[in-house]
């Protein structure tokens, strides 16, 4: 239904009839499904950064996204759950769709996500594996949309795995 990184963890939407596909997909384009993430990133977090519109373009031979002004419009909104030391967890809300969206917009406001192979910051990803991270910290928590059948409001919710609830725990008690 919708596409997650490899690598985040959490939410994804399937369907398993095509009108239910066509339902959620016309959402999508409309943009009426909310979606949320949790993301730790490098660095203290601006509270006053809300919202990140910078336009996106991903290279066709290597899937590299880059902030580019030939790219296409992208927003993610922020909002900071958490601060710690050397970190913040953040919540981020894609209102558009594209590729590698949150991680490329945190990486261009200076603060990328712990462990992204692709965008991220080695020092960093070195500090938090002393927490005992060893995987990008990017989660599927939330996703709201209409039932395709019902019209019924659904909000689903994803607890974080207990491995990186025991990251955020260690990263509260070095502050």
């Amino acid at each position: 239904m919708h596409r997650i990184d490899r690598d985040t963890s959490g939410i994804l939407l399937v369907a398993k009839k095509r009108s239910a596909l066509r339902h959620l997909q016309a959402q999508f384009r409309e943009k009426t499904v909310q979606k949320y993430y949790y993301a730790l990133v490098m660095g203290k977090w601006k509270p006053s950064c809300r919202v990140v519109k910078a336009p996106l373009l991903k290279n066709e031979v290597n899937s590299i996204v880059r902030v580019n002004p030939n790219g296409k419009p992208s927003e993610t909104r922020f909002k900071v759950i958490e601060s710690f030391e050397q970190a913040t967890l953040l919540q981020a809300s894609p209102i558009t769709g594209r590729t590698h969206q949150i991680r490329v917009h945190t990486q261009y406001t200076g603060h990328p996500i712990a462990w992204d192979d692709r965008y991220g910051d080695r020092r960093f990803d070195a500090y938090t594996a002393k927490v005992g991270l060893d995987r990008l910290f990017l989660h599927a928590a939330n996703i709201i949309f209409t039932h395709p059948a019902s019209d019924e409001k659904m909000e689903i919710h994803a607890e974080m795995e207990p491995k990186l609830q025991q990251v955020l725990k260690k990263l509260k008690a070095t502050v």
